[in-house]
């Protein structure tokens, strides 16, 4: 990310931005195939993962990508350092076989030990791989400002499954606790790994969805005070959130949590996710995922204006705190004239707006 890049994210969570910008969070599940090249090659290849980058950003000079220059593996960084198995695919982000056999498998969850992320798993392979890329970017002006990790609940439910987890809560909920508090762990070990590796890093990102299937008891219980224990953790510019799972049940919590940006989902209208959430985080979203693969231009051009005018509607008739994207990552298949159509929308609407 450019540095003046970077100066445009903070002045957008700052609610000091005139005009609307185009976000995407891209990753593995898209870039690979966009570009034609072989997964496993992007993941295992520098060149090849370097070139992928620089080519979406010169197809793409309207957008700014978070978390940018983003050194992963799908999901499996975090399992893979709790010792879980991890298949690669030349054509999918690669998949995670589980090590708790099921809700009733205390005995696996006391035994776990915390990973050392510069030791264990993918991950020491992943800070030395950000350590390269850093300082190929430098001379490129290009940094990585954003590091990230998968939350404490989809860290743990990749280690013994969603609906093992969930159940896990219920039947046994001190051994729930137990494993949440050594994936919390991790997640803060391995972002504090990444901006020791990192030096120009600035921001973090934390995705969990998992946090979204639980009740507003359960999530006081078992979500909250693990994900504000990451976040208040940091001291950093920006401190990002992505979620997009249906519920709302987040959503009194979020200022809590200490955020400056939360990516909800898109199956709620953007002016309603307005009205319930601090007016001070600013909204990443919140355009239908799939549209970006499965739409026409023109079709996703008018999603856009309609989702502007609706937020503008819920929120005074202001622009401030909004950074329009999808409500989710962009997705396998999305097409160039599609993510084009949104850079095309919101360019639209700034030239017509008046502030």
């Amino acid at each position: 990310m450019k540095n003046h890049v970077w100066e445009r994210l903070l002045s957008i969570i700052s609610g000091n931005n005139s005009t609307l910008e185009t976000a995407l969070i891209v990753d593995s599940p898209w870039i690979p195939g966009y570009c034609g090249i072989n997964t496993i090659d992007y993941f295992a290849r520098p060149d090849v993962w370097l070139a992928a980058h620089e080519r979406i950003k010169a197809d793409f000079p309207g957008i700014i990508f978070l978390p940018d220059y983003w050194v992963e593996y799908g999901m499996a960084l975090e399992p893979s350092g709790f010792g879980c198995k991890v298949d690669f695919y030349p054509n999918t982000p690669p998949s995670i076989h589980q090590i708790i056999e099921d809700a009733d498998d205390t005995d696996t969850i006391e035994k776990l030990a915390v990973p050392d992320p510069k030791r264990s798993g993918l991950m020491p392979i992943a800070l030395r791989l950000q350590k390269h890329y850093s300082g190929l970017l430098a001379e490129k002006e290009e940094m990585i400002k954003i590091v990230s990790t998968r939350g404490p609940l989809t860290t743990a439910s990749h280690l013994m499954g969603v609906t093992e987890f969930l159940m896990c809560i219920k039947l046994n909920p001190d051994a729930a606790h137990t494993l949440l508090k050594k994936t919390t762990e991790l997640c803060k070990r391995w972002l504090n790994a990444q901006f020791d590796t990192v030096k120009t890093a600035e921001g973090m990102l934390l995705l969990d969805d998992v946090c979204g299937f639980l009740s507003d008891a359960d999530y006081r219980d078992f979500a909250h005070p693990y994900l504000k224990d990451i976040f208040k953790y940091f001291s950093c510019k920006i401190k990002i959130m992505h979620n997009d799972s249906e519920s709302d049940v987040i959503y009194p919590y979020l200022s809590d949590l200490g955020i400056d940006m939360y990516q909800p989902t898109y199956t709620r209208p953007v002016s309603e996710i307005r009205r319930k959430i601090d007016d001070r985080i600013t909204i990443l979203g919140t355009l239908p995922t799939m549209s970006l693969a499965e739409d026409r231009p023109e079709q996703i051009k008018k999603m856009t204006l309609d989702m502007i005018n609706d937020y503008i509607v819920a929120n005074n008739g202001s622009i401030k705190r909004l950074l329009v994207s999808t409500g989710g990552g962009a997705p396998m298949g999305a097409k160039k004239e599609c993510i084009d159509a949104v850079v095309s929308a919101v360019e639209l609407f700034n030239g017509e707006y008046d502030a």
